[in-house]
Order: structure tokens, then sequence, then C-alpha cells
């Protein structure tokens, strides 16, 4: 049985199939999550990301694959897992899960309960075993940020911006652990959100593994414009982590993001160290002193050491 309650979407238009699965995998320890239409589905990503979707083929607005490649263009629901699971078995359907879904497995119906619960177990446990996605955000992180960053190293014509949450660390110690494990959730789905308004599928999202810092990597002239839009709503809903009665009596550790953007005009790099180290040494440091929790949006300047 799973101990951490992942969450799973079905995503399924036939209500005896939903309420199987959703009986048998709540025994097994999931939180379920459902979705009769593609659309419901969709938006359900869009606040809530589930840590994996089993997505039937046929249902009644959009289509599961219509589903699929939208989740797949989206920076915060891009890696989830997808177990299609359809009664369309031909050939020609499992190539179009796999090419345009990226599907991580393909179930024809009717299907087997047992085999199904153990698809998703192994998905889960195969993405964590990679160190893949961060265990809190869902974010991609490891190996998958550390490539992004190598490819960085030997092209041009990139933006990078590393973000901090200052007063991360002060907050965690008030309201403990668990209060601060909302908060990174709350930011990278804040995150997510501007860089869908805001930028587009060739925008990279995602987040160290150590320390709250995220990381986004774009195309030159629009991340100062996400940063600002990011800094802005987090401004405007972070209070509402905030006990009620320490922002009355003025106890609340403040927090607040700052964003460092360094080009690849900036290089070259010798190597993804060296990289994050020279956008990390442009945000404010000296944690816990009002002056550096301020909201900010630092830009490498040629001749900067």
């Amino acid at each position: 049985m799973t101990q951490d309650r992942d969450s799973i979407l079905i995503v399924e238009d036939d209500p005896t199939i939903t309420r199987l699965l959703e009986i048998h995998l709540t025994k097994e320890g999931y939180t379920v999550l459902k979705a009769g239409r593609g659309r419901e589905a969709l938006e359900i990503c869009r606040l809530t990301p589930p840590d994996l979707i089993v997505l039937d083929v046929r249902l009644p607005d959009i289509s599961g694959y219509e589903v699929g490649m939208a989740l797949r263009a989206a920076p915060d629901t891009q890696n989830i897992p997808i177990v299609v699971l359809t009664a369309f078995s031909e050939r020609a359907s499992r190539l179009t899960a796999h090419n345009l879904v990226r599907a991580d497995y393909f179930l024809g119906k009717p299907f087997d309960i047992e085999e199904l619960a153990l698809v998703i177990r192994n998905q889960l446990s195969e993405g964590r075993r990679k160190g893949q996605y961060h265990p809190i955000t869902n974010l991609p992180t490891g190996e998958l940020v550390n490539a992004q960053l190598r490819e960085l190293l030997s092209t041009t014509g990139w933006t990078l911006a590393l973000i901090r949450i200052n007063g991360f660390e002060q907050f965690t110690q008030h309201y403990g652990v668990l209060v601060g494990e909302d908060v990174l959730k709350f930011t990278a789905l804040l995150l997510c959100d501007v860089v869908r308004q805001q930028g587009d599928t060739s925008d990279f999202v995602g987040q160290l593994v150590v320390g709250p810092y995220l990381l986004i990597v774009s195309p030159p002239g629009r991340i100062e414009v996400i940063a600002e839009a990011l800094i802005a709503r987090f401004d405007a809903d972070i209070k509402l982590h905030y006990g009620y009665r320490d922002i009355e009596l003025g106890y609340a550790p403040v927090m607040a993001l700052s964003v460092a953007v360094i080009t690849s005009d900036d290089g070259p790099f010798a190597d993804i160290r060296q990289l994050t180290e020279a956008a990390e040494a442009l945000l404010p440091h000296g944690a816990g002193s009002p002056q550096n929790l301020r909201r900010s949006i630092v830009i490498r300047r040629e001749g900067q050491a």
C-alpha cells in the first residue's frame, strides 16, 4: 500500500468503471479525483495537478488524446504519468496514445484492475526512483533540471531566471514543515499558471533539489514580464498562509520573491555549477533582515563578477 497518499485522476465517462476504480484505488491508499469530461479533467489538473492520470480516450466533449496533448503542453502537467485506458485497442490507437499523448502506459478494455493497480504503482515509483520530479511540487528536478542546464552551456539565445522565496526558512521554523510545503506547492502552481498565461510550451519550469529555489528557462524577451506577474500575484496571496493573529500582531515571518535573470550573453559558463552560481550571486543574501526580504528582479549585466 502506498504511504504518501499519491493522487490519481480518473478521466472516464462510464460511472460504473469510475466507481470500480475509485473503490479499488482508495483501498490501495490513493487519493482519487474524478472527471467525466475532458475539459473538467483539464480544470482539475490546472488547480491541483495529480500524481498520475488514468485517461479514457472516448469522452463526451473532447477526446482523451486532446486532453493528453493539452496536459503535455503545460509546464505544470507535462511530466505527469498518463495511463491510457480505452476500448480502442487497435495498433493505430496505441500509436496515437504514445506519439501524440506520450502516454506512459496503454491498457485496453476490458482490463484487469489488479494489473492497472500494479501499472500505477510502478509508474509512480519509477519517476521517484529516477529523481525526476520534486516530491512536494511535482516539478522537474534533479537530473531533468541538470540536463536542461547542460544544454544551455553549448547554446545561445536563452534566458534563465532563478527564483528564491526569501524568508522561507524563518516561516517554516515558525509554522512547521507541513505549512512550508504548502507554500512551496502554492508558489510552484502560481509560477506554472503565470508561465501558461505569459509564455508558451518552449518555456521550462523546474525546481532545485535543495532549498526554496525554482527556475525558468525561456527564449529572450519575456522572463521579466513573467517575473513581474509572479511577484505581484505572490504578494497578493501569500498572506493566506500566515496565521491571522500573527498578521494582526506583526509576528508573521515575512516572505517575498527575488528573481535573478542571466542570459547566454553573460557566458560562456564552464559547467552548470558556474551557471547557477552566477544567478544565485545576484540574489539578496543575509536572510532575516527587511532589506534582504525585498521583492526584486535582478538582471546580470555585462562586466559583473
